[in-house]
């Protein structure tokens, strides 16, 4: 799979990570994703759209321009309105922005959310002193931040401070630029989860970021 982040960025996250778990007496966990589902619906939607749109304009053409040409044959309309469909169902496999496109907001997020809780059972991020894990995952493909804090933290982290650092996050995001999305997540936590509590707690989970092709 290719890496979306370079070994310098990725270094210099995986501190930004111990430095933000420091201030804030956390577990944070980074995560990128580059889709979280396959979507195969994708492609027929743009078949559909793209049989559709030469349909109408086949039959427009010929209704102008029938007493000039009268004797087109059916198989050149038929031929003419499924290789349009073809032609966008191929786009949408092989260019991801024209395939986003037919992807509606509530599937992306629904999609998403539903990798980012799998993950977070999988990799076990509950198992920490105090139920203080916080995975942050981005999803490249949808463009859609996902955050979710361990039990331990509902009472610091609340559900308009999700929203906030998500919207912090997503522009940056979009212009594909994921090490300053995560540094602008960081930064927001690091604001609102500030600890005085001279306790320190041990390092239960890796700060490496995970990287994953999805599905």
């Amino acid at each position: 799979m290719k890496q979306t982040l370079s070994d310098h960025d990725r270094r210099r996250l995986d501190v930004r990570v111990a430095e933000t778990e420091k201030r804030t007496g956390t577990q944070i966990v980074l995560t990128v994703i580059q889709r979280s589902d396959s979507y195969a619906e994708l492609p027929w939607k743009a078949f559909a759209l793209g049989a559709s749109a030469a349909g109408l304009a086949l039959l427009l053409l010929h209704w102008r321009l029938y007493d000039w040409y009268p004797d087109v044959p059916p198989l050149v309309m038929v031929v003419g309105i499924l290789a349009s469909g073809a032609l966008l169902a191929l786009l949408s496999a092989v260019i991801p922005r024209f395939a986003r496109l037919f992807l509606s907001d509530y599937r992306a997020e629904v999609e998403v959310q539903q990798y980012a809780k799998a993950l977070f059972l999988d990799r076990e991020l509950f198992a920490t002193q105090g139920r203080r894990g916080f995975l942050l995952l981005v999803s490249l493909f949808e463009h859609r931040v996902v955050i979710l804090p361990d039990k331990g933290l509902d009472e610091r982290f609340k559900e308009d401070d999700v929203k906030n650092m998500i919207a912090a996050m997503t522009p940056l995001l979009k212009r594909r630029q994921v090490v300053q999305a995560f540094d602008a997540g960081l930064d927001y936590l690091s604001r609102i989860l500030t600890t005085t509590s001279s306790q320190v707690h041990s390092d239960e989970l890796p700060n490496e970021i995970i990287e994953e092709e999805g599905i």
